[in-house]
């Protein structure tokens, strides 16, 4: 059975960026729903006792959904730090500059590319098996871990994500993320 793992930081901690608001209801509530699905649907099958990345590369339909969206959001909240923001160093920062051209070009494009998913998904910086960096993005539940890529950095364009403090304004609410990056944990990925 899989838990809900506590946030590093207090819920009012990611602001302005992220409000205490939407962490209580995203992380505490959507996360939490989708843990407790995850946990139900994989009573008494083959994968009850296999780690999460497992289900979401070998699974389908709700339990794919709820697997994906499970690991997603902890990904993601995990990606944050009240004391984040910056720009990423070494190879990581080398690896953006040769492929986006610089660091503000990557940001641009990584919302561009968030703003332009239509519906609820999640836009990524993923490293394929080449080793070169990709920005993607998927509808719904995807996951970069599905198509064997090695996840980065996630934001969530779902609306649940921002809708309370941003309303409509998916640029914004991503553009805000970058004040809360933990870059030493996204490096740390790379």
């Amino acid at each position: 059975m899989f838990t809900q793992p506590a946030l590093p930081y207090s819920a009012e901690a990611l602001e302005p960026a992220i409000s205490k608001q939407t962490v209580d209801f995203h992380y505490g509530k959507h996360e939490k729903a989708y843990i407790d699905n995850l946990n139900r649907m994989i009573e008494g099958t083959e994968f009850e006792n296999k780690p999460i990345e497992d289900i979401v590369r070998n699974s389908n339909g709700g339990l794919f959904n709820n697997a994906s969206q499970a690991w997603n959001h902890i990904f993601y909240f995990f990606s944050f730090s009240p004391d984040g923001g910056g720009e990423p160093a070494g190879d990581l920062r080398r690896a953006i500059d040769e492929q986006f051209g610089s660091f503000e070009e990557f940001k641009k494009k990584f919302v561009e590319t968030g703003v332009s998913l239509f519906g609820s998904g999640w836009v990524w910086l993923v490293k394929n098996k080449d080793g070169k960096l990709e920005i993607r993005q998927g509808a719904n539940a995807w996951s970069p871990l599905a198509e064997n890529l090695t996840p980065l950095l996630t934001f969530d364009v779902w609306e649940h994500a921002y809708y309370l403090d941003y309303q409509n304004r998916r640029a914004d609410s991503l553009n805000a993320l970058w004040d809360i990056v933990d870059w030493r944990v996204v490096e740390s990925r790379y």
